[in-house]
């Protein structure tokens, strides 16, 4: 008997509507498909329903792994590691459509580093992620509200983001104390070019650490009150950072980085 394993946040998705929600969401049929924590194996078994041309997994979980070995035998390749210490370009030739209800406390992490890394050679065709409902609402969060931030701005970025459904903790065993929240992403056929992803963690880092201050401490703080770029780029410095748009802040970063260049 698998026991799910609190250390790699597993709750393993058992719901049958929903797992044939989530497979028919995109066609899959003959089309290379990646999932993310496959667990017991419930999803995988739905995907493969749908006759994809090949479809691979990664499981972190040595136990897990071994168990879908022997259940899937050939019908899948399994790969027993860490998904984010995988370069994700290198897993397949074609692009892939990308399955995964991630464990959540390295869901963000795993976000986080498909977003900065994805360059113009896209890997994937979507990506269609499970994550706690309060994530989920920050990364689609719109400038004005409050659950609007760094994820949001960092998301937006490269992504096209768009929500399929909330799923209750009863689809899942063992149950969440939390709601989860299913996204749809694909990626943006153009982005804002900007040279180093750090300097936008550093520029949404220090304007929402001061969320409920005004724009003008951390203005001033990286840009030492530059006047002409609080005119070229039409900011009120009077305003709060959950009230500039994705836009704004992308820009503000390609303006530090020709200030520190």
């Amino acid at each position: 008997m698998i026991v799910p394993k609190k250390s790699l946040g597993q709750n393993f998705l058992t719901d049958k509507h929903v797992l044939e929600k989530i497979t028919n969401i995109v066609s899959i049929r003959n089309k290379y498909v990646l999932e993310i924590g496959p667990g017991t194996g419930n999803l995988s078994s739905f995907i493969l329903k749908k006759k994809p041309k090949k479809l691979i997994a990664i499981e972190k979980d040595n136990l897990l792994a071994t168990n879908l070995q022997s259940n899937f035998n050939d019908q899948m390749t399994i790969i027993n590691k860490d998904i984010l210490e995988i370069d994700e370009t290198s897993l397949c030739q074609n692009k892939v459509t990308v399955f995964g209800n991630l464990p959540y406390n390295i869901s963000t992490e795993i976000l986080s580093k498909w977003i900065i890394n994805l360059n113009d050679k896209i890997w994937f065709d979507c990506l269609i992620l499970m994550f706690q409902k309060e994530v989920a609402e920050r990364i689609i969060a719109k400038f004005n509200t409050s659950s609007y931030g760094r994820l949001s701005i960092l998301a937006n970025w490269k992504l096209n983001i768009k929500k399929i459904c909330d799923i209750k903790p009863d689809s899942f065993s063992p149950r969440p104390k939390v709601n989860s929240c299913l996204l749809f992403f694909t990626p943006k056929k153009s982005f804002f070019l900007i040279k180093d992803s750090k300097n936008l963690e550093k520029i949404t880092r220090i304007f929402f650490n001061q969320r409920r201050k005004m724009l003008k401490k951390p203005f001033n703080q990286l840009f030492n009150g530059n006047k002409n770029i609080v005119d070229k780029l039409k900011i009120d410095l009077n305003l709060r950072p959950q009230n500039l748009d994705f836009e704004t802040y992308y820009k503000l970063t390609n303006e530090y980085e020709n200030l520190i260049s």
